[in-house]
Formats: C-alpha cells, structure tokens, sequence
C-alpha cells in the first residue's frame, strides 16, 4: 500500500495534481482492478464450458452452454457425459485451483518470500506420503474403510502432520519466516525420501498407484469431493478477506504494520494453520499439483497490485483459471489421451514462472 500510494503521490505531483486529482487516480486504479476482476471471471466461465466441451469426444460449444442452462435439451447420453464425467472433473479443477491461488497468495505476503507457495512447507509431499502408506500398507490397516475414502483421509491426516511438526520446530526454535521456510525446505527432502523408500519397497501394482497419485489427477473427483473443497475455499476467502487489511499493511513491512497495530505473530501463524487445512483439503482429493500456488498469485499481483482485498480474490480466480486451462490442455495435446494434469502445470508453470522473474528484474 505504502508502495502504492507513493506511486499515485508520484504521478500525481509529475501532473501537478492536487488531493482532487490524487482521488481521481486512484478511483480509476480501484476502475482497473475491477475490471481485472471481472475479466478473469469472464475468462474462467470460458475455459469452464471449453473443458466441459473438450475430451475423448468433443461437442459444440454451443451445444454444452445450452445444455448447463437446460439440460432437459439434451439427449441421455450426452447429458450422463457432461454432467456425471466431466462436470466433477472440471470444477475439480477450479477450486483446486483457487484454493492453491489463495494459499500461495497469503503464504508470499506473511513470509515475505515470492517463492513462497503451499509447497514450501511439505504439504504437498506429506500428502503424497500419506498416499503412499495408503497404498502400500492399506491390506494391513485395522481400519475397514473404503479405497476411496481411505487414500484422501491418508493424505490429509500427514498433511496436517507436517503443517503442525513445522509450526511447533519454528515456534520451539523461536526463529522468524525464513526460519520456517528452511524447516519447510527441509522437511519437503525428508518426505520425498520416504516416499521413494516406499516406492522402493513397494510391489508393481502399489509403485503404479503411487506414480499415478504423485502426478495429480483430476478424474477420481466427485461431485461430493467438489462440494468439500467448496466450502473450505469459500471459508477460507472470507477468512482471508476479513485480515485483507492487514495483510496489505504487513507488505509495508512487518515494523510498520505493528505500529499501525497489526498483531503480525497472530496474524503469521493463523494464516500458515489456515492455508496448510485448505491445502490439505484440496489435495487430498487430486494428489500432487504444483505451481498453480507460486504463479497464480504473482499473475494476480501484477494484473490488481498489493491492496488484498483485490488481490486475494484475484489469486484466487488466477490459480482456478490456470488448473482449468491446464485440465483443457490435458485433455486437448494428445487425442484420447488424458496426460496427468501434475505435469502440465508443471511444463507450463516453469517458464512462466521465469517470464514473471525476468518481467520483475526488468
């Protein structure tokens, strides 16, 4: 905020503006962001009904909009197609995708690090662990539960655990944020080495299950599954929403912010326990999905600026539109082939992600 007021102070004295013209500017800022808005919701409708029409068959896009609205129109197979197999998997992919956006979003501001993504503290890899264990050991567990059920209540749980074994190393050592991004960093080699032992022990229809599950996938979504990382996005929002305030004024720095009355141990904690539950809740369902978290949200920061109460809806629509475009392409590169989507977020994440570095050196 402190950066954006200095920038409408400045253009307003290289104009020879006075406070009048100052308001002026900055209305037309609050115009652009919501127009930013609006556009990525415009865009994400789109990608939607194009993921809805894209697959091993593709139908007329005219065809699946006439069909969401009256769905009577349709004949019986083409409706089981599109709302029984693809519609789970396509908003599986925007809230996921908004889930990761958000995370990411307030994950960069209250540990100050543009690197900063769910994946840097290990929730990702403790949910692929809890997978695996799952998977190898699921036939010795007491528990009668179904496969289903089973693997995304594995993942969860462990990554829940890594959230809380990270918080209590960095609250015990008494360090600040890049004390916690190293205990991430740390811990993400350590799962990852677990998971390979796994892999290493496992038989070939376990080390299969695994490998499918590391690269996330879309097409275990239900519709229940959807409704679940639903709500915890949209908790999660107004959550995020309501500490919009804050989180703009901890971006002037963290000195700054505690004398404007921010309580920014309060704050840091409860967003890092926030954002590693909606993680958890989101990719237990789909497996591993990177990038979406780390890039999302600096497309947003440079479409809407640091003010959060554009910015974190921004992230939001920005990492839901990026997994649904991504679930269009894996549908889309090869014909009949549906490509994990884990890989293309990541084929696509990197060089954007070093477009935006060599954009903010420039």
């Amino acid at each position: 905020m402190k950066a954006e007021t200095a920038q409408i102070a400045a253009a307003g004295a290289g104009a020879g503006a006075g406070p009048g013209e100052l308001a002026r500017l900055y209305r037309r800022q609050n115009h652009w962001r919501w127009l930013c808005l609006l556009g990525l919701g415009a865009a994400l409708l789109l990608s939607l009904a194009a993921d809805l029409a894209t697959g091993s068959a593709r139908y007329p896009l005219a065809t699946v909009l006439a069909g969401l609205f009256d769905p009577s129109g349709l004949d019986a197979s083409l409706r089981v197609v599109i709302f029984d197999v693809r519609l789970p998997y396509a908003l599986m992919a925007l809230v996921v995708g908004g889930a990761l956006g958000l995370g990411g979003a307030q994950l960069q501001t209250v540990l100050n690090n543009p690197l900063a993504s769910p994946f840097t503290l290990g929730v990702a890899a403790a949910a692929t662990l809890g997978a695996s264990l799952v998977i190898v050991f699921e036939h010795h567990l007491p528990l009668v539960l179904p496969h289903e059920i089973l693997l995304p209540v594995g993942a969860f749980v462990l990554a829940l655990g890594s959230t809380g074994l990270i918080l209590l190393l960095s609250r015990a050592h008494g360090g600040g944020s890049d004390t916690l991004v190293l205990f991430g960093i740390a811990l993400l080699f350590a799962l990852e080495a677990l998971v390979w032992l796994l892999q290493f022990l496992a038989d070939a229809n376990a080390l299969e299950q695994i490998v499918f599950w590391s690269m996330g996938n879309l097409g275990r979504a239900t519709l229940t599954h959807v409704l679940i990382v639903a709500v915890a996005l949209l908790l999660g929002l107004i959550s995020a929403m309501r500490r919009a305030w804050a989180l703009t004024l901890l971006r002037s720095g963290p000195l700054q912010a505690a004398s404007l009355g921010v309580q920014v141990d309060k704050l840091s904690w409860r967003v890092l326990l926030e954002v590693s539950l909606l993680t958890a809740v989101a990719l237990a369902f789909v497996g591993t999905i990177g990038f979406v978290g780390l890039v999302g949200p600096h497309i947003a920061r440079l479409l809407v600026g640091e003010q959060h109460r554009y910015f974190l809806p921004a992230s939001v629509l920005c990492g839901a539109l990026m997994l649904s475009l991504a679930s269009l392409a894996s549908k889309a590169l090869v014909p009949g082939l549906v490509i994990p989507i884990g890989i293309v977020t990541a084929l696509v994440g990197v060089p954007v992600l070093i477009a935006l570095i060599l954009r903010r050196r420039a």
